[in-house]
């Protein structure tokens, strides 16, 4: 990852925050893994269940059948793109990769198996030993509140990682989990902070309420919006821009790039 890259959303979902987002088909899964592809995105992120606030969580036998018709697909039309699997369930992470080869489980539980996480727990034994049989890339998300904790959460949990093989780890800040408006903000301006950790940073703020809500815009409307807090990540340091507009992310990459080419 020496120059950022783009990570395409993909949701087959009946209730992603993004309506537009939504793919429920075999021709519609392929039709966005394509578009995803020809916009210049590196990697396709399935999901099978809405995490969003307020939102019901999809059972562990609904989130698998989601997932098995749009990998199937997306296996299918783009055999050669590499593809991660959001999922907060060890189960669904593991039929990912032994039934279609995933390449990355991106994790946004912090670990611990579930989706509503409260900061204090801790319990992340099943997902870090899955995935460590697994041998793949992980993406490790803190959903605390603020940098000094998420920096104490993720370090104590790399190390752990590590101890069991873990060799390639992501880290994600977590925006819109367990956050308020501000303090994405104020973890967004501290960002660069987390290069200590000397792990790959993925942000995904691609029309979330940080986006929107400052603007008294719908999720509709906040592309521009988007736009703008991926550049500030890139410049803060993320390599992986997790987002529903390839196209917009990745000429953001471009030219965050070309400025970093002139100031080296």
């Amino acid at each position: 990852m020496s120059t950022p890259i783009v990570m395409g959303i993909l949701n087959v979902t009946p209730d992603s925050f993004f309506a537009h987002s939504r793919v429920n088909t075999e021709t519609e899964i392929a039709a966005r893994a394509d578009e995803i592809v020809a916009q210049g995105g590196t990697i396709i992120d399935v999901g099978g269940c809405s995490t969003r606030p307020g939102g019901e969580i999809a059972s562990e036998q609904e989130e698998m059948s989601r997932l098995r018709l749009a990998l199937a697909t997306v296996r299918k039309c783009q055999p050669e793109t590499p593809v991660s699997v959001d999922t907060f369930r060890p189960s669904v992470a593991r039929m990912a990769v032994e039934e279609f080869g995933v390449d990355i489980i991106n994790d946004v539980s912090e670990g611990t198996g579930s989706s509503q996480i409260p900061p204090e727990t801790d319990n992340c034994e099943e997902m870090f030993l899955t995935v460590a049989r697994l041998g793949v890339p992980y993406v490790l998300m803190s959903v605390r509140a603020d940098l000094a904790q998420s920096l104490k959460a993720l370090s104590r949990k790399v190390i752990q990682l590590h101890a069991l093989g873990v060799k390639d780890i992501l880290i994600d800040p977590g925006f819109g989990f367990g956050k308020t408006l501000e303090q994405n903000y104020e973890l967004l301006a501290a960002m660069d902070r987390l290069q200590v950790l000397g792990l790959p940073l993925l942000v995904g703020v691609s029309r979330k309420r940080m986006a929107w809500q400052p603007l008294g815009i719908s999720p509709g409307e906040a592309l521009n919006a988007s736009t703008v807090l991926h550049t500030v990540a890139l410049l803060k340091g993320a390599s992986i821009i997790r987002t529903h507009d390839v196209k917009e992310a990745v000429e953001a990459c471009r030219i965050v790039n070309m400025l970093h080419h002139q100031t080296q």
